[in-house]
């Protein structure tokens, strides 16, 4: 194995559709129109040397080092702002070229310290690189008088020298080795579009500048990696290579945060990771990253990672480390009882939206033919459930409609019940991308999140809305267009049932859908909301992008065929561009919905009582096949209340920390006999556990994820697992005591099955994603290469199903006892429930959940900003910290569910989507007061989790 070199081409890829050719130093070049020299040239194998240039941002023409003579002109124009014309003749190295180059770089090597040695980047070092390449041997100008190097001169105090700044938990920023050349200023403009850096100075004075000379840890910089990976010196260098030096070899794999499903290559020295690199091949992030994936994997070797298997007989003894064999033996032999006690369907799991394809296939496999039922579901049932029965009903898919690329194309964006800027930070750093080149915005949500008003981003329209009022809105917006005659009636006609599609006109365009008629319900200005649908079906090309504020509803389901109903009657379904766009919060939550984690459905979305398409998995399996329907997540809890449901395999999923109502999860896992954690922490619902089976991290395993896109990726071991074991290997071990053998020695085996059995993955294998880098869903004959964008020509159902949405208010209302409503979600540098983001250095920006409130809402109750308050539903209560702050409208607060201290979840409630039982985790009526600090409830939880975690010594045996 060695490094894996990508070629850097100094300056974007041209779009053009025109070709052109050129002479480059007497050879024949042939390029797209609006390619520069330098570009071109090295796509002819000629390497113009350079120092500002770098194909990940636009050319900038700073360092003078990429010069070049043009036949029949004046001068010495630099290659990577010289665009590429018909019939030139360009000379890369002349006499004349080869002074002047060596005479720039003496002038930086003047003004730069030569500790080569020494230097982090000895041996990843650009400026070293084109000293060489120029052929510099001396520096005629000497290293006297003012410069940036030395903090004296002359004895006295250098002004213009700074000290490194290291307040950046990941990496440093030394100003002495600085050149200058912007690559990270205009990365942190053009890639991630946050604009945190600036040249302050002139001249000689100039110098890199987080924000108004901040440091970087108090700057608005968000750690993205876009500057360090932009630096062609050491200037800014992550801590990781100062400590253990240059890699030795890469291995490309996939990031196992959110959905987006960024590229990586694990950049190693044997088995220790050095540094994770995004991979500019990477189709899904094309080269940028976030601070969680570039930086955040520090947890794989946390002190708290559980490595061994444990057991206990009660919840109240400490755990017992023992072999694997032992932990197998034990949890089948309590499975087993269980069964012969209660019967078939008394147990059954959860399957992990963070574990690979092939893992979670392997568990709803063990669950269906081992346990003999279908008592499986994932963590989708409390995030993107509604979008699969949604979408599967009007467009005949549970998924997505388009790739990433695709935004490229918009010309009006919608985000509905999204932030993506924290919760997919590199799809957000595209759009961004993509509004300051003209997109216009609409943003649909309670909050004024980060998207709605940044740096040379601003959305054309904010639609402020209550929460639990989605549906109202996209019916005003139907409204609007139906009424004012903007829809797309030959793509409805061609595309869509036309009678079904006269129903629902008619029915939106009653005057009780109206946005004057809802504007009581949402809150939202009529005026504006006309003017949001009349962009959004005029403007060309509109998007749709949703999360977890659209799904996590009761009318969660509904919400996303309103979604889908706006799409088509605009027509904007069916090219690049365009869609109906889920962001998913996990990193596989596509792919355990793919690989059969509903108690519904098999692998592909297929009925389990479909006798044909069971009797194909029950001959590849040997086995009878329950037909009937297992439990869903919240079944399983009210039956383990009832008595009768007493056995839960839980893998890689945080349960008690993640699903509402925390006090019926801690009264349902109490009720059961028997509760498997299979997991890399003790996490909060281990604290309920009887059996720990070790997991392994995403940098010890091999499979596939599946991101938002469907696009279906390689996850690569670069490490042995410090368990001992992959996941899927756990799994099988596990069923082998439970009598059910599995047989496979590789996860290409299990993807192999995979693809047999399943018509959507059918062309799908590890050799075909090691050859292509990644394919889309369906891949099979008709898409042998996959399907980037979805229903092309038609739709996979046949013709696009229209259906009536009729508003419904959500039974949690507020009142006198509950006068807020209380949402929810997550924050850019924190994942999840934190499990792994919490043991990373990512705390440095989020210690600690806080409470957003608007200021009239604190002024009110006597809170002040850093507060304690006592935050209280008909559920329970929790105490955190304040947040005063405007983002949230008067009778709104807001809070993330990121650190088990706080227990957001014991607040909300109970009710779910109508059609999927997925929580309503967006809308619960709340009250605040001043508190003192944690409350009972807190205190009680925080002592009884420290008890259960106890873990007794291992009692050496006698000689």
């Amino acid at each position: 194995m060695s490094l894996i070199q990508e070629t850097d081409f100094g300056t974007p890829r041209s779009k053009s559709g025109t070709m052109i050719t050129l002479t480059i130093d007497g050879q024949s070049v042939t390029v797209p129109e609006g390619t520069s020299i330098m570009r071109a040239a090295m796509e002819a194998g000629t390497q113009i040397p350079k120092l500002c240039a770098t194909d990940m941002v636009d050319a900038f023409g700073s360092c003078r080092m990429c010069l070049i003579e043009i036949d029949g002109r004046a001068g010495t124009p630099a290659s990577c702002t010289t665009p590429a014309l018909q019939g030139l003749v360009v000379r890369t190295q002349t006499d004349r070229l080869k002074k002047l180059r060596k005479g720039v770089m003496e002038l930086y090597i003047s003004d730069h310290p030569l500790d080569c040695l020494t230097c982090a980047a000895n041996g990843d070092c650009e400026l070293q690189d084109m000293a060489g390449a120029v052929g510099l041997r001396d520096v005629r100008y000497g290293y006297e008088g003012e410069n940036h190097v030395f903090a004296k001169s002359g004895g006295a105090a250098n002004a213009a020298w700074m000290p490194k700044d290291e307040s950046n938990p990941y990496f440093t920023y030394d100003p002495s080795k600085c050149i200058v050349c912007s690559r990270c200023v205009r990365a942190c403009e053009e890639v991630q579009g946050t604009f945190a850096l600036t040249i302050s100075g002139r001249g000689f004075d100039s110098r890199v500048s987080p924000g108004m000379s901040e440091s970087f840890l108090g700057s608005e910089c968000v750690s993205c990696g876009a500057c360090v990976q932009a630096c062609p010196t050491a200037t800014l260098t992550e801590k990781s290579v100062i400590e253990i030096g240059q890699p030795e070899h890469s291995v490309v794999t996939t990031c196992a945060y959110c959905g987006v499903g960024c590229a990586f290559k694990a950049e190693m020295r044997g088995e220790e990771v050095v540094r994770m690199v995004p991979y500019k091949n990477g189709k899904a992030n094309r080269g940028h990253s976030c601070v969680k994936g570039r930086f955040a994997w520090g947890y794989t070797n946390h002190k708290e990672r559980i490595l061994n298997p444990m057991i206990r007989e009660k919840i109240s003894d400490p755990w017992r480390e023992v072999s694997w064999d032992e932990a197998f033996n034990f949890a089948a032999a309590k499975f087993r009882g269980i069964q012969a006690k209660y019967g078939r369907d008394a147990i059954g799991g959860i399957t992990s939206s963070r574990c690979t394809n092939e893992e979670v296939f392997v568990v709803q496999k063990l669950i269906r033919a081992g346990f003999g039922n279908n008592n499986v579901d994932t963590c989708a049932r409390v995030c993107h459930s509604p979008t699969g029965y949604g979408l599967s009903s009007t467009f005949g898919t549970s998924a997505g409609t388009q790739d990433f690329d695709s935004v490229e194309d918009s010309d009006v964006v919608m985000i509905i019940g999204a932030n993506p800027t924290d919760g997919h930070p590199v799809f957000a750093s595209r759009l961004k991308k993509r509004l300051r080149a003209g997109a216009r915005l609409i943003v649909v949500d309670p909050r004024r999140t980060d998207i709605v008003r940044s740096a040379h981003v601003e959305a054309q329209h904010h639609l402020p809305l209550l929460p639990g009022t989605n549906v109202a809105v996209l019916t005003a917006l139907a409204h609007v267009i139906v009424t004012e005659g903007l829809v797309d009636e030959a793509f409805v006609r061609e595309r869509c049932d036309w009678s079904e599609f006269e129903d629902w006109a008619s029915f939106v365009a009653l005057p009780k859908n109206s946005p004057e008629a809802t504007a009581i319900a949402t809150g939202v200005d009529p005026k504006e909301l006309r003017a949001a649908a009349r962009l959004f079906a005029t403007g060309g090309n509109g998007a749709i992008y949703y999360g977890l504020g659209v799904t996590e509803h009761s009318q969660g389901s509904t919400t996303v065929i309103a979604i889908a109903n706006l799409a088509m009657a605009t027509g904007n379904i069916g090219r690049p561009g365009v869609g109906v766009n889920p962001l998913r919060g996990q990193n596989n939550v596509q792919g355990s919905c793919d690989m059969g984690s509903f108690p519904h459905e098999l692998p592909g979305y297929r009925h389990i009582s479909g006798d044909a398409v069971r009797e194909t998995f029950e001959s590849m399996w040997n086995v009878k096949l329950n037909k009937e329907p297992g439990l869903r997540i919240p079944n399983m809890f009210d039956a383990a209340i009832d008595g009768s449901f007493m056995g839960l395999y839980v893998q890689g999923e945080d349960i008690l920390q993640s699903d509402p109502n925390t006090k019926h999860v801690v009264s349902a896992l109490s009720a059961m006999e028997c509760v498997i954690v299979h997991d890399l922490f003790l996490n909060e619902t281990a604290n309920y556990a009887h059996v720990f089976f070790p997991g392994s991290t995403f940098l010890e395993k091999n499979g596939t994820f599946t991101n938002a896109e469907r696009r279906i990726q390689r996850v690569r071991k670069v490490m042995s697992p410090r368990n001992g074991l992959e996941d899927w290997e756990v799994t099988l071990g596990f069923a082998k005591a439970l009598g059910y053998e599995m047989h496979y020695d590789h996860p290409s085996e299990i993807m192999d099955e995979i693809a047999e059995l399943t018509p959507t993955f059918a062309g799908v294998s590890f050799a075909k994603l090691d050859e292509l880098g990644s394919v889309q869903w369906p891949c099979n004959e008709k898409a042998p290469l996959g399907t980037p964008v979805m229903h092309i020509g038609g739709f996979v159902r046949g013709k696009g199903k229209f259906m009536i949405t009729e508003y419904i208010a959500t039974d949690e209302r507020t009142g006198p006892r509950f006068p807020l409503l209380l949402t929810t979600g997550r924050i850019l540098s924190q994942y999840n429930v934190g499990a792994q983001t919490r043991r990373t250095d990512n705390v440095v920006w989020h210690q600690e959940d806080r409470l957003e409130m608007h200021p009239h809402d604190a002024e009110q109750r006597g809170i002040r900003d850093g507060d304690w308050c006592r935050l209280q539903s008909r559920a329970g209560e929790t105490t955190l910290r304040a947040l005063l702050t405007e983002r949230v409208a008067p009778g709104v607060v807001y809070t993330t569910f990121h650190h088990p201290t706080t227990q957001a979840n014991v607040i909300t409630t109970e009710f779910s989507d109508w059609a999927t039982n997925c929580p309503e985790y967006k809308v619960t009526a709340v009250q605040i007061s001043p508190s003192n600090g944690p409350s009972d409830w807190q205190k009680d939880y925080d002592e009884q989790a420290r008890h259960s975690r106890r873990i007794a010594p291992v009692v050496e045996a006698a000689e």
